[in-house]
């Protein structure tokens, strides 16, 4: 529970944040930006805002929970194999196999299931290594496409606002019979709101989300060079 509330806390001030940068007029500063960022809320009509807000709040609260993750799978693979190869000189299999239980992360795990086949040959070893690779793989992959959505929905959302901002101002046109600027304004306000804050949404989880997929490529090849140190380990240890 607290978990949840720092992540819901950190990513309240982040989208106040991004928005202040976007909607601080300098004409205004007898304002405070909680009361700008109110007003710009309510004039972008909460319906669409709204459902827009959610898809930040989601997004963030994904993006927080993978970048947690992948730090937390993050294992410097050089020492590891490093201890696996003393082992295996020292204790043999099972030495380098309580070695890899005490190592959190993907690669010692995938080190484990390995070790656990060395008796059965290298390629049953190296079976276990690429099979267990995929399973943990899509482990740190988990929820990533479910990002991606909530990057394409924002500004789709945005843009739906703006098309009914659109409608509003020519229902309004079409009811006063008249063009003048004070007949659309509100309408096209709407459609102008909501289409910012649809983008800054996507632009803010795009960011997040590069970076998830660059620290998920870098582990993925950690976990691939230490697979075929693993491999030539146990040739090593066979002779």
């Amino acid at each position: 529970m607290k978990k949840a509330v720092n992540v819901l806390t950190l990513t309240g001030f982040m989208f106040f944040g991004a928005i202040q940068s976007t909607f601080a007029q300098a004409g205004e500063a007898e304002k405070t930006f909680h009361q700008e960022l109110k007003q710009r809320f309510i004039e972008g009509d909460p319906k669409f805002m709204g459902i827009v807000l959610v898809t930040l709040i989601l997004g963030l609260a994904i993006a927080i929970e993978r970048i947690i993750y992948l730090n937390m799978a993050t294992t410097n693979t050089k020492k590891l194999v490093a201890q696996v190869d003393d082992a295996l000189s020292s204790g043999g299999v099972e030495a380098a196999k309580e070695v890899c239980r005490n190592t959190k992360g993907p690669v010692a795990s995938i080190f484990y299931q390995g070790l656990e086949r060395a008796d059965e040959g290298l390629e049953a070893a190296e079976k276990a290594v690429v099979g267990y690779g995929g399973v943990q793989m899509g482990l740190l992959e988990k929820n990533i496409s479910w990002l991606s959505l909530f990057i394409a929905l924002a500004p789709m959302l945005g843009f739906m606002g703006t098309v009914i901002g659109m409608i509003d101002a020519f229902d309004r046109i079409a009811v006063a019979n008249d063009i003048s600027p004070a007949v659309v304004a509100g309408g096209i306000k709407i459609a102008l709101l909501t289409t910012v804050f649809g983008l800054v949404v996507a632009i803010i989880l795009q960011i997040f989300y590069n970076y998830i997929v660059s620290k998920v490529d870098s582990i993925v090849n950690s976990m691939e060079d230490a697979s075929i140190s693993l491999i030539d380990l146990l040739a090593k240890y066979k002779k």
